[in-house]
């Protein structure tokens, strides 16, 4: 086994949408999304959304169909492949929930790359409607992270891993993502690992913003080329060497700005 745990957000990183939003629009319900969105929130509104689709007739088939046309670049699933076969250690820490996402891994044939998903629970309750949960149950207790919204904190989720990671030797992680909710646990990272941001993606603009914040080497990708170019190259040069010297053309680069951390719930 490799020394590397490779971390994957989900929405617009493993595949190109947020799987939220692909669902509600492609099985009609945008107007009712758009006339709820202000008043609760967003985990809120996904379990509220499945009850409004169960209203409309939409059945977990129906659901399952649109999961498994999602889009998605056609170098991430080999790059997720070649990553499982160096013996890397793959995860997924996404605010999306366990359903979608076991859905589309098992249609890209996929699921069993992944040692663990943490992400929102979901169920198919008795009258066949689809639930949806928050990982983090905000109704009973606070995270107490500012950074996050109330239904997950990543970050936790990072120091969780890390902590069940020591016991095992030292390991290394790679950390990939696009969202605002992926700079909190991209802080919690070590110098001898590595951030992957998307570039001009929420993360990115914040790293780009609070870079003192981040102690991993960061290296920004755009499309599936890179998510499957950058991530295979750097699996290489991190078991060729524990001291890791990386090509400086494929290194982070942006204009740094040292500002106070804004709200990104």
């Amino acid at each position: 086994m490799s020394g590397i745990v490779v971390i994957f957000d989900f929405d617009e990183t493993i595949i190109d949408v947020d799987s939220d939003n692909w669902v509600v629009n492609e099985l009609g319900a945008t107007d009712i999304f758009n006339q709820l969105l202000p008043t609760m929130p967003w985990n809120s509104l996904m379990d509220r959304m499945m009850e409004e689709l169960h209203l409309q007739g939409k059945t977990i088939e129906d659901i399952e169909q649109v999961l498994n046309r999602v889009p998605i670049h056609p170098r991430v699933v080999p790059a997720i492949k070649a990553a499982y076969a160096l013996g890397c250690d793959l995860r997924v820490v996404s605010d999306a929930n366990m359903f979608y996402i076991e859905t589309i891994l098992k249609h890209l044939g996929i699921r069993e790359c992944f040692s663990e998903i943490n992400t929102n629970p979901s169920f198919v309750d008795e009258e066949g409607k689809l639930r949806v949960l928050p990982y983090h149950d905000f109704h009973k207790s606070d995270h107490g992270c500012k950074l996050c919204p109330p239904n997950m904190c990543k970050g936790k989720i990072i120091e969780r891993i890390q902590a069940e990671l020591a016991t095992k030797g030292k390991k290394r992680i790679i950390y990939l993502g696009d969202g605002g909710g992926d700079f909190c646990p991209c802080t919690k990272l070590e110098e001898s690992d590595n951030m992957m941001p998307r570039k001009d993606f929420p993360v990115w603009k914040l790293i780009c913003e609070n870079r003192d914040l981040v102690k991993a080497e960061v290296h920004e990708w755009v499309d599936g080329i890179d998510f499957h170019g950058i991530l295979l190259q750097l699996i290489t040069l991190m078991e060729d060497s524990e001291n890791v010297i990386v090509d400086s053309t494929n290194l982070f680069d942006c204009k740094f700005k040292r500002i106070a951390l804004r709200s990104i719930a």
